[in-house]
């Protein structure tokens, strides 16, 4: 998946292939980000344009949801619930070892573009907490070397 930011003409191209849905905000959003693995700041104008919405509108939702993102994320992605049942079973720690180890904050990506960390609010795995996906596998009762061994198996 290519990590430049795509030219107004494709970001047009792609808007056009949404059009036609009702509602084609979010679907444009998740081709974009679908094609670019993230959805530049250069596009919300662009978009903004097409369904007649401010630049503050099409951003608002953007941020809104957590899974789009602004800039590129690393090959593998890490999400480590950060609801309450995973909590109470030391989710907490958990993150704050992960981050440790890899020198990050939430959401961000290690320098050789391998891992980003990101929070999630719940993977359904709250009787077997704490729950994580690396790569877009599960891990349930996730403990650092659990998590250590996932990442090495997704990278």
């Amino acid at each position: 998946m290519p990590h430049a930011a795509p030219s107004t003409d494709d970001i047009t191209a792609l808007i056009e292939t949404q059009m036609h849905l009702e509602g084609p905000l979010l679907p444009i959003f998740h081709a974009i980000q679908e094609t670019y693995g993230f959805v530049p700041q250069e596009a919300l104008p662009v978009i903004a344009q097409a369904l007649n919405l401010t630049v503050a509108e099409v951003h608002g939702v953007m941020s809104f949801y957590h899974d789009f993102r602004k800039t590129p994320a690393g090959d593998v992605v890490v999400k480590i619930c950060r609801a309450e049942a995973c909590q109470s079973m030391g989710a907490n720690a958990l993150s704050a070892a992960v981050l440790d180890k890899l020198g990050l904050d939430w959401g961000g990506t290690t320098a050789d573009g391998k891992l980003t960390v990101e929070p999630v609010y719940c993977l359904g795995l709250c009787a077997c907490a704490p729950a994580a996906m690396v790569g877009g596998k599960l891990v349930a009762r996730a403990d650092l070397a659990r998590l250590e061994k996932a990442m090495e198996g997704a990278a």
